[in-house]
């Protein structure tokens, strides 16, 4: 909160000094006049999407995990896109990040990847990117150089700590050791430090794999349990609210929330809010801020 009061106070000396710019009445002022009055607006307009960020859990991090869709090596490459895409996007915002769990391809690319992004609001804005994502290109593997459709579907849970209760009975876990598959060098390949947990009644599985030692792999695992198991209380919570809601969307055509075509023609477009940009290759460098404060600014009295 006192972040948010000195932004709005720093708004307020701006404005103040605008106005003493405009009484001044000098023509020869009127390009900083201008330059100032469009940071104003756009301080007014970030400050506008912070303030819409006021759930409970919107100022934790966020754990997103990937999963490639039907298709192969062909969606397999397209979620390590993704997860390049949003390894930019958190570095450009200056957040941390971390990969804790993942499934490379047979040929390319990764089935399936979880990794945590942490810094303020992270969950808050990631959130938005929950859902299905098309890419639609001709394919680098089809030596008949075809156009192909992959799916790879995004999951985003705020990561809960300590200070939230979530009540997790040790006998209903089931956990196992194995070697890591991913790249970390020798000690973490040879030894059986990877850990997955296995929460039998609801059937949440969570795995780490990017620590050598067991027993800190073990305690990230459980993390990740906590916050996938008090995402599924909200969604119990989000379905007796809307019964009527549509069931969970496929990974699949018409079930996407964006879609990213480079060819016939190049353009990304979110299905939820139409804002769209032919700018493919900066969205995929990470350039998502247009396509979350659209989503977010959307949800207004939502």
């Amino acid at each position: 909160m006192e972040q948010l009061v000195g932004e709005f106070d720093a708004l307020l000396r701006r404005q103040g000094d605008i106005d003493a710019i405009f009484e001044l009445g000098d023509p020869e002022l009127a390009a900083e006049l201008g330059a100032n009055l469009e940071a104003l607006d756009e301080g007014l307009r970030e400050l506008e999407i912070r303030l819409l960020l006021a759930g409970d859990v919107d100022p934790l991090n966020a754990i997103i995990s990937i999963n490639s869709g039907a298709g192969g090596t062909e969606s397999q490459d397209w979620s390590e896109m993704l997860l390049r895409m949003y390894l930019r996007y958190a570095e450009k915002q200056g957040y941390e990040t971390q990969i804790v769990d993942i499934l490379p391809g047979e040929e390319a690319g990764v089935k399936n990847v979880t990794f945590v992004v942490s810094g303020l609001h992270a969950y808050g804005y990631l959130k938005a990117e929950q859902g299905v994502h098309r890419l639609v290109r001709i394919s680098p593997f089809d030596a008949a150089k075809r156009r192909h459709t992959s799916f790879s579907s995004v999951s985003v849970t705020p990561e809960i700590d300590d200070s939230i209760d979530i009540e997790i009975n040790e006998a209903d876990l089931r956990i196992d050791t194995y070697r890591s598959s991913g790249a970390g060098g020798q000690h973490v390949n040879t030894t059986d430090s990877a850990v997955r947990i296995t929460h039998l009644p609801s059937g949440i599985v969570v795995a780490c794999q990017n620590e050598r030692s067991q027993h800190k792999n073990r305690h990230t695992a459980m993390k990740l349990l906590r916050s996938k198991m008090y995402e599924m209380e909200l969604e119990k919570r989000r379905k007796e609210a809307e019964k009527n809601q549509a069931s969970k969307m496929e990974i699949s055509f018409g079930s996407q929330i964006r879609s990213y075509v480079l060819a016939p023609y190049r353009l990304v477009k979110d299905h939820r809010t139409d804002h769209e940009t032919s700018n493919v290759d900066a969205v995929l460098d990470g350039d998502l801020v247009p396509f979350i404060k659209e989503y977010l600014m959307s949800r207004v009295g939502s």
